[in-house]
């Protein structure tokens, strides 16, 4: 085993250099980029990325982007465009004076120091905004998980044993309701009825913390963040409810047939001893390898709509910002921390599979 995880951990160098340098290299063939969008919002043509989906506008980069070579803006020649010159200028300042090779080696030079550059158009470290975004979708990305399996794995064993009763029927039509429903339509029905959109005003709309957040006690701000984080969960969790419960049910129905559960109850056990002394840890093998999977996409696919609709300045809306704005230091600091955090899940749920049943010996697998 150690010598398989040795193996895993070499690997997760080279897996990430594949996935930079694939996604740089469809970076440097898709049309646009931080120069023409620069331009394009000089021109008043490009709006801020936010701003489209909440019809407001981002005063960081009306503030941001304008001061970007602003020594030449005496150059802006209105409806006849922009000289060439500035438009060099704005390349040597992005760094597109170099060619796309010597730019990936630079790129992946500063990574293995994790210098992640900075942002284009804030002027901060990319590793500071990670930092400062992070906890935010880490946070939703966590409650939504746990929520997800403390119904979903109760639920799926009743469902196991309840199999093809009334329960089980309605619940399944349930759950493949709730996944077919998208998320992004799940927030918006959630925001209409409880955060005063049209019935009830239970929940907040936008934010982690109220603004008198610097004035409540410890437990008021235990209280007020999970008022706050209610709904963002609830649509994160929802979709996640579906494949997991009926992954757990059948993995138990299938331990549920085998020989060694028959031989258990003929010894004169009880069905609850045979459950969970003997079924569960076999059928929780399968339950446990999708853990990583699960956090991994709540974390980096589904915060993102959620942290655009209630407005969580998170991870996801961090990196959706930066791909609507071309700023590449953050778009690939992002991917970078999002690949090593999923490949690090990934030989962490072979760890637990390993803890869980002994008999798994990945080595041999291999071999």
């Amino acid at each position: 085993m150690v010598y398989y995880l040795i193996k895993r951990i070499m690997l997760i160098p080279i897996t990430v250099f594949g996935i930079i340098f694939i996604n740089f290299t469809i970076i440097q063939v898709a049309p646009g980029g931080p120069v023409e969008h620069v331009l394009s919002t000089l021109r008043g043509s490009v709006p801020d990325a936010t701003a489209r989906i909440t019809g407001g506008h981002s005063k960081e980069t009306s503030q941001t982007l304008f001061a970007i070579g602003s020594n030449s803006r005496s150059q802006y020649r209105g409806a006849h465009g922009l000289s060439p010159e500035f438009v060099r200028e704005l390349e040597q300042q992005f760094g597109f004076d170099k060619a796309a090779s010597e730019r990936f080696f630079m790129l992946v030079r500063n990574y293995l120091t994790f210098n992640l550059g900075k942002s284009y158009y804030s002027n901060k470290s990319v590793i500071s905004l990670i930092i400062e975004k992070l906890p935010v979708s880490i946070s939703l990305g966590l409650w939504s998980t746990l929520i997800i399996y403390l119904i979903s794995i109760p639920l799926g064993i009743i469902k196991s044993v309840r199999d093809g009763s009334r329960f089980d029927i309605i619940t399944s039509y349930l759950m493949i309701t709730s996944y077919a429903i998208p998320n992004f339509l799940f927030a918006v029905l959630l925001i209409i009825v409880f955060s005063g959109g049209r019935y009830l005003n239970w929940f907040p709309l936008r934010g982690l913390t109220s603004d008198c957040w610097q004035i409540l006690t410890g437990s008021e701000r235990i209280l007020d963040y999970f008022w706050h984080i209610t709904l963002p969960v609830m649509v994160m969790a929802i979709s996640g409810f579906a494949s997991l419960t009926l992954l757990t049910k059948n993995a138990f129905l299938d331990e549920l047939s085998k020989q060694y559960v028959v031989t258990a109850r003929a010894k004169g056990l009880s069905e609850r001893s045979v459950l969970y002394r003997h079924v569960f840890r076999n059928a929780m093998l399968l339950v446990i390898a999708g853990f990583p999977h699960t956090l991994v996409r709540l974390l980096f696919t589904s915060s993102i709509l959620t942290e655009v609709i209630f407005t969580l300045d998170g991870l996801g809306l961090l990196g959706f910002e930066a791909a609507q704005r071309r700023d590449y230091p953050v778009m690939f600091g992002t991917l970078y921390v999002f690949s090593l955090i999923g490949l690090l899940l990934n030989v962490i749920s072979d760890i637990m599979l390993h803890l869980v049943d002994p008999r798994i010996d990945f080595e041999q697998r291999d071999t």
